[in-house]
């Protein structure tokens, strides 16, 4: 069971590497536009927004990383509120921008979260 929740929590992780990508180098290439649906105009005024939030998605990775890496309690407590985090961050994303997110996000991060916890 503990190497499923790793498994997992190591998507959720990549998911938000990839995202970080995106965000902070992608953000005027048409890779990044089409994902995120914009303009080359919004894109180009918002790219300072997308590099912040691109580094809080950095730190969202770091610490799932980390909730693998790390032994025992302090491992698994990070992972729980990494996780928890996206859960959240996902919500909020799917309620003000797309519901996309939802899916992206907060379900994948909600699963990593239940099997994390039956690990336990």
């Amino acid at each position: 069971m503990q190497i499923a929740a790793d498994v997992l929590t190591a998507l959720v992780a990549a998911i938000h590497v990839y995202i970080v990508v995106l965000e902070v180098f992608l953000w005027n290439t048409p890779r990044g536009r089409a994902v995120f649906g914009t303009t080359e105009r919004f894109a180009a005024e918002s790219k300072a927004l997308a590099v912040n939030q691109g580094l809080y998605n950095g730190f969202l990775a770091a610490g799932l990383v980390l909730g693998i890496v790390l032994p025992g309690t302090a491992g698994f407590t990070l992972a729980v509120f990494s996780l928890a985090c996206v859960v959240v961050a996902g919500l909020v994303g799917a309620a003000t921008v797309s519901r996309r997110i939802l899916v992206v996000q907060s379900v994948p991060a909600a699963v990593a979260l239940l099997v994390v916890l039956l690990a336990r």
